[in-house]
């Protein structure tokens, strides 16, 4: 495995590990503290609720709109004492909020809250001391309490949304059963290494990824890729850290320790794109910033209008304050942030891992998507169909040996295929020398002092090498051997089939449906690319496709007008990942952090490409419809406010203002809420 001559390197408590646990901590740490802020909020709600009772009791207004009278000596400054205590006590998160937004030149919501509560403050102070008009304390109070309960639900909400992620960074445990010798000891998981051997109990949480070393067991994955089937896990499997084993036990050879691991990639890039800005989200604030400024000039001339038409100035500074509140750019400022925090984590709690968000937004408008066929439609995994000898002194078994001794350095599922073969028909070992990996082509090496290649089909014409027309017509993939005898001679071929994936059946229908077209990249020859491009109904294929080749194919569909998704590896495929609109890697398990895609699919399932096109639809339907309903209602909410429709006698006092404020953020924290990913 890379990075051998680490395996020996003591994880110190500097460790990524150590950090991921420190910074664990810290993350716990920031959630106390925003449960400190919601304790806050809903503490200041009842004490400024409880207190507005007596403000109400002992306003003149409410005594005559109830009929009632209850007057005292010094009633009005004992009304001025309480009603300065919910102004200084309940509305100090907005006071303090309004001078952290003046001092970054960032108007907003504080600052129309804090402008209305001010204002209908110390007028009513001025009146308590003579001035002539009448006291606003019971609408200050009321519209204190309400905007106290509003953040109070926001906080909530928005903490909701982070709970999930919180929960992935709880998965991995404490302690775990290190193998030292012929016993087993407990030690932190922060203390592991490269190289270690550790022990998972049935039904215990796997502590770090690893290569199962003994042992056979189904692990559930579910938390990490949204797979709820449990996946079977043998010798030489990889294994996540968090996942679950589900019965067996199982040794596993330590192989990501700390920032390493997939949990804390996953952590990282769900907060990066949690907190990075799409264009629609700097849309919402500039929205959010315009809506300020437009209340603070629509108060005025309202303040202004209203003194102009002969009212007296208690009533003007009553629809002014009634403007402020309603304007407050709330639900606007919510309407996106709100959906991000979740379709971000609920996107990776189901294997859909968001690195750009604007990408993701932006696969509403995929018109085609380019497929890369192995791996990705197939199932990647092939087999040796038939090995054709073409020189009478290569043997079936002898051209089946010198495939083995190239491809044993290989990952890559052909390689795989075959070793299988050779390991099944017990053949002999060649030795090899001077090997060189060919990208996209082939491989080169010395074995038996001769010069020997194992070609692909497009690379054996740059050799000069012309194969059979009957191997061409051929279905599957084709591999080809040539070696050095008085010159490079085409010796023997290999046939390889891959079978078509169910899963790619149904993602092409759902895709179909939503009038997406497709089309096939594959390095296979014409017949084997028709002949799976066929079966899948696509729109088309390309063939003979070499790796830096894709990226033109995709520039091709692009300069036709079509808005490009590209699913590939995200290794080989990194150019053409890059040229799409939307770049999405697929199959790419544990190798997040070497991903150059928008999205990465943890899974290596077709099917939830179509479920990340979907779900990328309903965010963006989610994010509009927040934001019409947040736009839409201060269109009819403020001139409501200012009394344009006074002489009709509606008028919208400041509490009541207050109210519809508040409702319209939870009908958006609502909505957002109701974003689901859907499995197929």
């Amino acid at each position: 495995m890379e990075h051998n001559h680490h395996n020996h390197e003591k994880m110190n408590h500097s460790s990524p590990m150590a950090e991921m646990k420190h910074n664990h901590d810290q993350e716990e740490g920031y959630n106390k503290h925003a449960g400190h802020s919601i304790e806050n909020f809903k503490r200041k709600f009842y004490v400024s609720l409880a207190l507005t009772l007596p403000i109400l009791f002992l306003s003149p207004f409410i005594q005559d709109l109830l009929n009632i009278s209850f007057r005292f000596p010094n009633d009005q400054i004992i009304l001025l004492l309480i009603s300065s205590f919910v102004f200084f006590f309940g509305g100090s998160p907005f006071l303090v909020g309004a001078v952290g937004e003046i001092k970054h030149k960032a108007l907003g919501m504080m600052t129309l809250i804090s402008l209305a509560i001010s204002v209908a403050y110390f007028y009513s102070l001025a009146v308590t001391f003579g001035l002539g008009g009448e006291v606003f304390f019971w609408e200050l109070a009321t519209l204190i309490d309400i905007m106290l309960l509003g953040h109070w639900l926001e906080m909530k909400s928005a903490m909701g949304a982070s709970r999930a992620l919180e929960k992935l960074s709880q998965l991995i445990p404490d302690k775990a059963h290190l193998k030292k010798g012929n016993e087993m000891i407990d030690v932190d998981v922060g203390e592991l290494k490269r190289g270690d051997i550790i022990l998972v109990k049935p039904g215990e949480k796997i502590p770090t990824d690893g290569i199962v070393a003994k042992g056979e067991s189904f692990v559930n994955e579910s938390m990490l890729t949204g797979e709820a089937k449990p996946v079977s896990k043998e010798i030489n499997s990889k294994i996540i850290g968090g996942s679950i084993t589900e019965e067996g036990s199982l040794e596993i050879r330590v192989e990501g320790v700390g920032e390493e691991t997939y949990l804390s990639k996953v952590i990282k890039l769900v907060k990066n794109a949690q907190s990075s800005k799409s264009k629609t989200q700097l849309l919402a604030d500039r929205a959010a910033f315009w809506l300020t400024l437009i209340a603070l000039t629509i108060g005025t001339i309202t303040f202004v209008t209203w003194l102009v038409l002969g009212k007296d100035i208690a009533f003007a500074i009553e629809r002014t304050a009634t403007v402020l509140i309603i304007a407050c750019p709330h639900a606007l400022g919510l309407a996106v942030p709100l959906v991000v925090a979740i379709s971000t984590t609920i996107s990776a709690q189901n294997g859909l891992l968001i690195r750009n968000r604007t990408a993701f937004e932006n696969a509403r408008k995929i018109t085609t998507i380019i497929f890369d066929k192995t791996g990705t439609l197939t199932k990647g995994t092939f087999s040796v169909k038939k090995i054709y000898a073409l020189d009478n002194n290569y043997s079936e078994d002898k051209i089946l040996k010198i495939a083995t001794a190239l491809e044993q350095n290989s990952e890559h599922p052909i390689a795989r295929a075959i070793i299988a073969e050779a390991e099944n028909k017990k053949i002999g070992k060649l030795e090899v020398a001077s090997f060189k990996a060919i990208k996209g082509r082939g491989i080169e090496a010395i074995v038996d002092n001769k010069k020997t290649i194992i070609s692909s089909p497009g690379y054996l014409k740059d050799l000069g090498l012309t194969a059979p027309d009957s191997l061409n017509q051929m279905e599957g993939t084709l591999i080809f051997v040539a070696v050095e005898n008085n010159g490079l001679t085409l010796v023997g071929a290999l046939n390889l089939s891959d079978t078509i994936r169910d899963e790619s059946y149904d993602a092409i229908k759902l895709l179909r449906k939503e009038k997406i077209k497709m089309w096939m990249l594959t390095g296979d020859n014409e017949s084997s690319a028709k002949n799976v491009s066929n079966e899948l109904k696509l729109d088309g294929y390309f063939a003979g496709v070499l790796p830096h080749q894709k990226q033109e194919k995709v520039k091709e569909l692009q300069s036709k007008g079509e808005y490009v998704a590209m699913v590939g590896d995200g290794i080989n495929d990194a150019p053409a990942l890059a040229q799409a609109d939307v770049g999405i890697a697929i199959g790419s398990g544990t190798d997040i952090a070497a991903e150059t895609a928008d999205i990465i699919l943890v899974n290596s399932n077709p099917i939830d490409i179509a479920s990340l096109v979907l779900f990328g639809k309903a965010t963006y339907k989610k994010m509009v419809q927040n934001l019409a309903w947040a736009t839409g209602y201060n269109v009819v909410a403020i001139p409501l406010a200012a009394g344009v429709l006074a002489g009709s006698g509606i008028l919208l006092s400041p509490a009541l203002g207050a109210i519809f404020m508040s409702l319209s953020t939870v009908v958006v924290a609502i909505n957002a809420k109701m974003l689901k990913v859907k499995k197929y």
